[in-house]
């Protein structure tokens, strides 16, 4: 879901000029801009460095839930496939923009009682330790636009049961509530203008549109 709203801003932007999908399986695109690299590895990137040569982000947006997950097997998804591309991203664009998509709730200081908090704060800490621009993306409760979809399935049942709570979040909650094109448009401004401040909730989100 994120993915797909980050893809979504890059295309609506005329200033961005090459996309680059790092996919497992195949999707077409009409827009020029866009160029699809397929692999299959997700735990060592170092075949494609090649083609992130010259890129000057990397919108992060792959994630899973916990639910269901024993750390260890969380911990390999979520830190290790992140720091795969990393590290490859470091080497061979120092100092480009790394936006790692973690969530409200994350735990930098990684000691805390729970398992994806610890890991996320983990990621996140890792990845603005590398040589690279790195910021810890932490949207709270995301609001699927229109045409965009979540492939895990309990957020997709919360999303058709819960969604016409959206509203009312947004009146007693606002800091904590964004839609995925909000989202989007943010990680783009953060790559763009490459502020000081390197941890992004909610209402920081909000406030790079």
């Amino acid at each position: 879901m994120v993915g797909q709203a980050a893809l979504r801003a890059c295309l609506d932007d005329p200033t961005v000029h090459r996309i680059v999908l790092v996919l497992r399986s195949p999707l077409s695109h009409a827009d020029p801009r866009v160029v699809s690299v397929m692999h299959a590895d997700f735990y060592d990137f170092s075949a494609l460095a090649e083609d992130f040569e010259g890129a000057q982000a990397c919108l992060f947006c792959l994630g899973i839930t916990s639910a269901g997950k024993k750390e260890p097997e969380y911990r390999r998804i979520t830190y290790d496939i992140t720091l795969a591309a990393a590290r490859v991203l470091a080497e061979v664009n120092p100092g480009m923009v790394f936006e790692y998509v973690s969530g409200q709730g994350t735990d930098s200081t990684e000691r805390g009682r729970v398992m994806w908090a610890r890991i996320k704060g983990a990621t996140e800490n890792a990845v603005m330790a590398l040589p690279l621009r790195g910021y810890g993306i932490r949207p709270g409760f995301i609001r699927p636009a229109p045409g965009v979809q979540t492939k895990t399935k309990v957020y997709a049942i919360g999303y058709r049961l819960f969604g016409w709570l959206y509203p009312l979040l947004v009146r007693v909650a606002p800091d904590h509530v964004l839609t995925s094109d909000e989202l989007g448009r943010a990680m783009l401004a953060i790559a763009e203008r490459r502020p000081e401040q390197r941890i992004f909730d909610t209402a920081a989100l909000k406030a790079m549109i």
